[in-house]
């Protein structure tokens, strides 16, 4: 059935036949959904497949985050078999029940379905991950798993459970303890369910932060930290100590920071958390970072790159030689873009090696390498043995220095495409960051192809969101249509009361031109490079920003909280 599919995408023009075949090899070389495949690859979309999937099996198509669903409806398929199925009850008139899933092609499917509820089965398509956020909305909160945990914990249990947890510190953990299926101490149970928790609310952070007289547990969901339901003090030590434990860091150890990583698998997925202890006045600090492949987006076209700016980055992604910089403040998913880019253009004809601190993700293909500063494994010391391995594409994490400016710079000018990271506030003034670190000026220009600043603003909450009318002074100063019809969210359940869920990407893309790069060596400033860059057709942070809000995809005050005016 997928063949049939990817061969229909060729027909429609979706799809070429020289990527479906190069998908095909890889599905023979490592296994797995061709779907996927195509998806993980960038070769098609969620979208793409789900339209021709409906019109090959003349089924609906259905967006789950655009429909309220009546809690009896759900009651009618049991909880274990949605999550073990992945699939989602939505409709039900008489004896017939409809019910999205991402493969109606699945018959037999469809016929333990109708046997199990008794009614006739209507599919509709619904995409892989509407599917998923609908089950962590609908089903199973937490919060009464949550209360009837900790009764169950009386203060004899919670001793015995942290002798338990320090006379294993030096036990070999096996991944499979962490499943949240296993009936083992409480105190354990408790950490699993934070952290599925976490992973249902899409949280990208997990603190758990100790006070005097009680300990606070915050989610970080779409960049701002949210107050969750906090265990009680006394269970500080036995819920740190568990997490040293998971992390393989030392759990006598209470008077230094300490960073660490686990692994765990939740609903069939391989989750990597990045751990962060802290030693603060009342107790040790815990940050989680939580690292869902899942959520990594490695397809350009879902970052949020509009048509014409995606044309410009790929043509010098796939360039043979030079520097493209990602620049940004901390959070600001500089990251993402540049695996984004890796992934493109990764191949098999290619050698690509990266350097990075910490490696967040990894990716089939590329050699990747943690820096470690305290062994003398700098990223100039990476670099410096990374041109002994005849690499093609290098991917340094954060131009730092001047040792490493400079390495890069020269890797580049001498056959490389070398990726990197910047702090900078939007993408002229890299040019002037590079040169006050040292870097001569001749060789920043004749390396630096393109510079992308970038920042993530909050969308729209499509659940609850509604157009609005923002006083007539605002648009006018900002110098937007007052004709274009503008967007906000109420606040709901599903976006927690914010009317804003998930992330965009803003980009501003510039392009280095010899005009630019005459004109740096003559020593003119960040500001006058920014308005030849502008005249040249560079589209600044606030215009993507701008254009964004029109397009509906997110609000004003996002786009002025992260960006700043143009004639500053």
């Amino acid at each position: 059935m997928e063949r049939k599919l990817a061969e229909l995408l060729v027909q429609d023009n979706v799809l070429s036949q020289a990527d479906l075949d190069t998908a095909l090899t890889k599905q023979a070389e490592k296994g797995g959904s061709l779907g996927r495949i195509l998806i993980d690859n960038g070769y098609a979309s969620e979208w793409d497949l789900a339209n021709a999937l409906g019109r090959q099996l003349n089924v609906p198509f259905m967006t789950l985050s655009h429909y309220e669903i009546d809690p009896e409806i759900l009651s009618s398929i049991p909880e274990d078999i949605v999550r073990k199925y992945q699939i989602v009850p939505v409709d039900k008139a008489g004896d017939t029940l409809t019910v999205a899933l991402s493969d109606p092609s699945n018959i037999y499917l469809l016929d333990e379905l109708r046997l199990l509820t008794g009614c006739k089965i209507v599919p509709v398509i619904s995409f892989e991950s509407d599917i998923r956020e609908a089950i962590n909305t609908y089903y199973s909160s937490g919060d009464s798993d949550y209360d009837d945990m900790l009764k169950e914990i009386n203060d004899d249990e919670l001793r015995n459970t942290l002798d338990m947890l320090e006379s294993a510190a030096n036990d070999e953990l096996d991944e499979d303890e962490l499943s949240l299926d296993v009936d083992d101490a409480p105190v354990i149970q408790l950490v699993n369910l934070i952290v599925s928790e976490a992973i249902k609310m899409r949280a990208s952070d997990i603190h758990i932060e100790p006070y005097e007289r009680d300990l606070r547990l915050r989610y970080r969901v779409d960049g701002l930290c949210h107050e969750m339901k906090s265990p009680p003090k006394k269970f500080q030590n036995a819920i740190v100590s568990r997490i040293k434990i998971m992390s393989d860091l030392d759990i006598a150890e209470r008077r230094l920071p300490q960073d660490g990583r686990f692994k765990v698998t939740i609903g069939g997925k391989a989750i990597d958390f990045r751990v962060s202890i802290c030693p603060t006045v009342h107790g040790e600090k815990v940050v989680m970072r939580i690292l869902d492949r899942a959520n990594l987006m490695l397809n350009l076209t879902d970052l949020g790159f509009t048509a014409e700016h995606l044309e410009k980055f790929e043509n010098q992604i796939r360039a043979p030689w030079g520097m493209i910089l990602v620049t940004g403040p901390t959070g600001s998913g500089k990251s993402t873009t540049l695996y984004s880019a890796l992934s493109t253009i990764n191949d098999p004809r290619k050698n690509i090696m990266t350097i990075e601190d910490p490696v967040e993700y990894q990716l089939k293909g590329i050699n990747q390498v943690q820096a470690k500063p305290e062994i003398g494994l700098t990223f100039a010391e990476g670099l410096r043995s990374f041109l002994r391995q005849d690499p093609d594409i290098i991917m340094v994490g954060e131009i730092r220095d001047k040792e490493t400016g400079e390495i890069g710079v020269k890797a580049a000018l001498t056959g490389h495409l070398v990726l990197s990271t910047l702090h900078t506030n939007d993408a002229p003034s890299s040019i002037n960051r590079l040169t006050n670190m040292g870097i001569e000026t001749f060789l920043v220009t004749a390396s630096v192809n393109m510079i992308v600043a970038q920042r993530l603003v909050r969308k729209v909450c499509e659940n609850c969101k509604r157009s609005y009318e923002p006083p007539a002074e605002l648009i006018a100063n900002l110098g937007m249509d007052p004709s274009s019809t503008f967007y906000i969210g109420e606040g709901c359940e599903r976006c927690l009361g914010s009317g804003k869920k998930g992330r965009s990407a803003l980009y501003e893309i510039m392009q280095v031109s010899d005009n630019m790069r005459d004109r740096i060596i003559e020593g003119i400033s960040a500001t006058q490079l920014k308005r030849i860059a502008i005249e040249e057709g560079m589209q600044t942070l606030r215009m993507a920003g701008l254009e964004k809000v029109v397009m509906g995809t997110t609000t004003i005050d996002e786009v002025l909280g992260a960006t700043i005016s143009d004639e500053r």
